[in-house]
């Protein structure tokens, strides 16, 4: 059994991440720590656990988690992990970092976007955890920087549609919209029922951190660095994502020859599924579950492709992600532990 320890794991993704471990069939979850909650029962915070764990939360020092688990999954603010992630990777562990952290390659484009970072030395060790583009790498890694919940849809939205050539760069507008729970638990005005029930609204404008994420594996993809429009939105939901993309194609291209692009692209992946000709995604479909749902259509009037993504913005965005990674870096089934159909109504 491998050993694995949540570093943080008191908010939501915390909470996702001890849920879908505490029942993995390869894993032990070892340890889980928390300030706040420090030496209160999980169950007792998220009683949802009850019965299914015995642990406490821990406030204990990095070192002392380390000697407890072969993996450890840091699920801490942007900023706070690069304080905790050397200790661990001195300590000869497997990590998988939740924060951007380790996501932007470029020193300099992190620090523009987020600040200074104290153990940037590291940004050269990390490889980017979208498992569909970069599972080979990921095998071998002892540092994952597991990606964003925004960008997780954006890029695999685009994915296909870019290593086939089919776009214009300049073009590409992604507009996404994500549930409450995007915002982490932390009590703040804007996450209020009252504040979100009814609503609808655009945040961040032209400037989220995730753009340069997105724009950094879009280059990458298509061996160009370029620029797109990225607008977040607020859904009055608990959880889900929505990316609906925008581009025009460089050249005609039929809907089937999309389609058929994209069943191609994503025929051997376990966690994305490409919807019928006709269908588009929906968020209730994939709630609860590690799937990304894609569906296309060309608008012939403008010859502009629409791409329509949908995740959980806590499970393929975040927790169920990370395992996934897990996964593949410990030579397990890809999708031990993540066999969850979606949850519906």
């Amino acid at each position: 059994m491998i050993k694995a320890a949540i570093y943080g794991a008191s908010g939501y993704t915390g909470f996702e991440l001890t849920r879908i471990l505490v029942s993995h069939p390869d894993v032990e979850l070892a340890a889980v720590t928390s300030r706040r909650f420090a030496g209160m029962p999980v169950a007792e915070i998220y009683p949802a656990l009850s019965g299914l764990t015995a642990l406490k939360y821990q406030n204990t020092t990095p070192e002392e988690i380390a000697s407890a688990c072969d993996i450890v999954f840091l699920a801490l603010p942007h900023g706070v992990s690069m304080n905790i992630a050397p200790i661990f990777v001195n300590a000869h562990k497997k990590i998988i970092d939740l924060s951007a952290d380790y996501r932007l390659r470029d020193l300099q484009e992190y620090e523009n976007w987020y600040g200074p970072h104290k153990s940037g030395s590291l940004l050269s060790q990390a490889v980017y955890g979208l498992t569909e583009l970069y599972a080979p790498e990921i095998k071998k890694a002892k540092l994952v920087a597991n990606p964003g919940c925004y960008p997780t849809s954006i890029i695999l939205g685009l994915a296909p549609a870019l290593k086939n050539n089919f776009l214009e760069l300049s073009s590409i507008i992604a507009d996404s919209a994500s549930g409450v729970s995007g915002a982490g638990r932390e009590p703040q005005i804007t996450s209020l029922f009252c504040e979100v029930d009814g609503g609808y609204k655009a945040y961040k404008v032209g400037k989220h951190r995730h753009t340069p994420e997105i724009e950094q594996e879009l280059g990458k993809i298509t061996g160009q660095k370029f620029n797109i429009t990225f607008t977040p939105h607020l859904l009055p939901v608990k959880r889900g994502i929505l990316s609906t993309i925008y581009g025009n194609f460089k050249k005609e291209v039929s809907l089937k020859q999309l389609h058929e692009a994209y069943v191609s692209f994503y025929e051997r992946e376990k966690f994305v599924r490409v919807c019928p000709l006709g269908q588009y995604p929906n968020i209730s479909s994939v709630c609860g579950s590690n799937y990304c749902d894609i569906g296309v259509h060309v608008d012939k009037r403008t010859n502009r492709a629409i791409i329509i993504a949908a995740i959980d913005n806590l499970i393929k965005g975040a927790a169920g992600q990370a395992v996934q990674n897990m996964n593949i870096m410990c030579g397990l089934r890809e999708d031990a532990g993540l066999q969850a159909v979606p949850l519906y109504p």
